[in-house]
């Protein structure tokens, strides 16, 4: 990812998490990051659910075209602005139930461990 990208976005996800009663910052955020995650990890494999604001799929390997996907990954806007951040760790997330994840290949602590921060 672009570094001005990368800064640009990390400010405004701080934005956010300092305001998260502000829903137009919030969605902002949560939309450009999505996207941003999407576009860096390319694929259809996982589909990564932010209600209300955005739905990715994500991550090569098998595809999906119609119904439920094969793996599917979700949390709170403010739980993936968090993950995003590096505030915390998906591991950690995922014990505590702020994220749900099913199916193969929705684990995606590869690219929100404690040692990716």
């Amino acid at each position: 990812m672009n570094v001005n990208i990368a800064q640009d976005l990390l400010m405004l996800v701080s934005e956010a998490l300092a305001s998260p009663q502000d829903d137009p910052t919030v969605a902002l955020a949560v939309r450009q990051t999505l996207d941003a995650f999407a576009a860096e990890h390319p694929g259809r494999s996982v589909e990564v659910r932010v209600p209300p604001y955005r739905v990715v799929q994500v991550i090569g390997g098998s595809t999906h075209r119609r119904g439920t996907p094969p793996a599917v990954v979700e949390m709170s806007p403010m739980v993936w602005l968090e993950l995003f951040s590096g505030n915390t760790d998906w591991q950690s997330l995922l014990e505590s139930g702020q994220i749900f994840a099913s199916g193969v290949g929705s684990d995606l602590s590869e690219f929100f461990g404690s040692e990716n921060r």
